[in-house]
């Protein structure tokens, strides 16, 4: 009987996907124009940056990590590439510095927490704070960067389309994919999930753990340089104090709300893609509702304290179950 109720019990992805679901049923028969073409190409594209710096926070949390460094980079960055483009720098030039820019604090993240063994939620809120405050004072004052017009060749990079489709869901699309590619099918991919899962016993099996965890975050900043320039290009600016909103949390709501353990070494892309979906159908409906931002907050809150609730009664685990991950 038991084996049988096992049987029965759902991942919290599955969840989340059926609330998703259903609110996606419930918003189409209730609310007009919800199911109208240009309200659901909205809805795609407006979470797909959300879902881009998810891919990026869940490839450090897999590994047992936080990066509430992840807005900072995608905000700051991208205000420095236009910068840099609205002083003559070439757009090359200007790329390939605020990509630099990016991956050095990623780099020097994973060096601190890796090398030094600063724990990461201390060590990327410092980051933060540093990272926005440096660029603010020595490189980009305003707190407000327009996209230049000698930026206009990559526009397309946030404001295009190919065939109908905008180009920052593809992007979200393409990302997705890598990100799945890489924690399946790569060895650096397989020692995240290993790290995550016990970072002792990674160690002595051979995978070298301060890499991987340099890697990591190496990666989620380049990721989120990415999604700042798609968001930069798609409208024309990119506002600084984006760094001091709750977005970093709207982030981590989405990668663990799909059932991305931050006890690391469980979960995957296709967790946050659901993550993302729900999110995406929860503020879309609400916002056609005209429903208060701050009762907004409290309703996400609540799905997500649901979700978890419901997959710690359906899915218990014990001792031995809790030291596995699921890859």
């Amino acid at each position: 009987m038991l084996g049988r109720i096992r049987s029965l019990a759902v991942s919290q992805e599955k969840i989340v996907l059926l609330i998703a679901v259903v609110l996606f049923v419930g918003f189409s028969v209730f609310l007009k124009g919800f199911l109208s073409s240009g309200n659901l190409v909205t809805l795609v594209r407006g979470v797909a940056i959300l879902g881009i710096l998810g891919v990026g926070m869940a490839i450090v949390v897999i590994g047992r990590g936080i990066d509430l460094t992840i807005v900072a980079i995608y905000a700051m960055s991208a205000a420095w590439t236009l910068q840099l483009a609205s002083l003559g720098v070439s757009i090359p030039a200007a790329l390939a510095l605020g990509f630099l820019l990016a991956l050095a604090a990623g780099v020097i993240n994973g060096v601190l927490i890796a090398y030094l063994e600063i724990p990461a939620l201390f060590c990327t809120l410092g980051m933060a704070s540093l990272v926005y405050g440096f660029v603010h004072y020595a490189l980009v004052p305003l707190q407000v960067v327009y996209l230049p017009a000698s930026l206009n060749a990559i526009s397309w990079i946030g404001g295009g389309f190919v065939f109908g489709a905008p180009t920052p869901i593809l992007f979200f699309a393409l990302i997705s994919f890598l990100g799945f590619v890489f924690l399946r099918f790569t060895k650096p991919g397989r020692f995240i999930y290993a790290i995550g899962d016990n970072v002792l016993a990674a160690r002595i099996s051979g995978a070298p753990v301060r890499p991987i965890i340099v890697l990591q975050y190496g990666l989620s900043a380049s990721i989120a340089y990415l999604a700042g320039m798609i968001t930069a290009t798609a409208v024309s600016s990119m506002n600084t104090n984006v760094t001091n909103s709750s977005l970093v949390a709207d982030v981590i709501l989405v990668v663990v709300l799909g059932g991305v353990g931050l006890s690391g070494g469980r979960g995957g892309v296709r967790n946050v893609i659901v993550g993302t979906l729900l999110i995406g159908i929860l503020l879309n409906g609400m916002t056609i509702m005209n429903i208060e931002y701050t009762l907004q907050n409290v309703i996400r809150s609540l799905i997500l304290l649901a979700a978890i609730v419901i997959d710690s009664i359906v899915n218990p685990r014990d001792e031995q179950t809790a030291q596995q991950g699921d890859i």
